[in-house]
């Protein structure tokens, strides 16, 4: 686990590791990170309209939270799929696979879900 921080913040490892690759690979991983870090970021904002907007209550409370939480996940997230994938493209091995865009797709469409019912509900606007 510690070494896996370490290669987060260290980019230098991974330039000891394998070959130099076609720079145009890594650029793409980069901006894979990027679109992640984005999509971290408008849950966290998503997480804030939440607790600012919807009516007081449990369900907002857990629901602002979830979102902020998983924001947080996200950025973690791509930041050691970022890193992984960096590694692979230099040793020339394949991508590591990844399970987080599905689970991802799945908890987004749960908050959606509950967004909607706490609309039909009357929770917003109030």
């Amino acid at each position: 686990m510690l070494s896996s921080v370490r290669t987060w913040l260290d980019p230098s490892e991974n330039h000891r590791l394998g070959e130099r690759p076609d720079y145009r690979f890594s650029l793409a991983n980069e901006r894979t990170f990027l679109a992640w870090l984005r999509t971290g970021l408008a849950l966290i904002g998503g997480g804030l309209a939440v607790a600012q907007f919807l009516s007081g209550g449990l369900a907002r409370d857990v629901l602002a939270l979830v979102l902020l939480a998983l924001g947080g996940l996200v950025a973690v997230r791509a930041l050691d799929h970022w890193a992984r994938c960096e590694r692979a493209i230099r040793r020339g091995a394949e991508l590591p696979p990844s399970r987080f865009p599905a689970v991802l797709a799945l908890l987004v469409t749960f908050g959606a879900g509950a967004l909607l019912a706490m609309v039909l509900a009357g929770a917003v606007g109030r």
